[in-house]
């Protein structure tokens, strides 16, 4: 595995990603599934964002007319360990949010190598509320994170 230098440059600019909040509370391949049925292109899981030691469910599709690869993170970490049937209690998982101070957005949408345009993208009625555009600041860990796994 090769490791990635970053380095520190003053000019690096804001990016633009999308808060997406669920009006309906959805399993993420319930969701994914109305998603992909109200457009023509179709959202599917890739390799999970591993930060310290949490995981983000992440999501890629291509919009092909106008060449964007649009990617969507889950703001939630999901469990580490699967819990067995022979525990006598249950220990409390830990969870990580991505937007600490934002925990009531479900996920993060973004566009990799281009301005993003998340008009583009129909959204099921009665499932998610419509998309919020967020500026990041490029000195945030999640900046630095998006630009890692790009």
């Amino acid at each position: 595995m090769s490791k990635k230098i970053f380095l520190e440059l003053e000019e690096d600019e804001p990016i633009n990603i999308g808060l997406i909040r669920q009006a309906k509370r959805l399993p993420d391949y319930e969701m994914f599934f109305e998603i992909n049925k109200v457009n023509s292109f179709n959202f599917y899981r890739i390799d999970d964002i591993k930060y310290k030691k949490f995981s983000f469910p992440k999501f890629e599709t291509y919009h092909p007319e106008n060449k964007t690869c649009f990617q969507i993170i889950a703001n939630k970490s999901v469990p580490n360990r699967k819990k067995t049937s022979n525990e006598l209690f249950s220990q409390a998982e830990e969870i990580k949010f991505l937007m600490p101070k934002n925990r009531d957005v479900d996920f993060i949408i973004y566009a990799k190598d281009s301005f993003a345009d998340f008009s583009l993208i129909l959204l099921p009625n009665n499932i998610l509320f419509q998309i919020q555009y967020f500026s990041l600041n490029p000195k945030t860990e999640l900046y630095k994170l998006l630009q890692y796994y790009e």
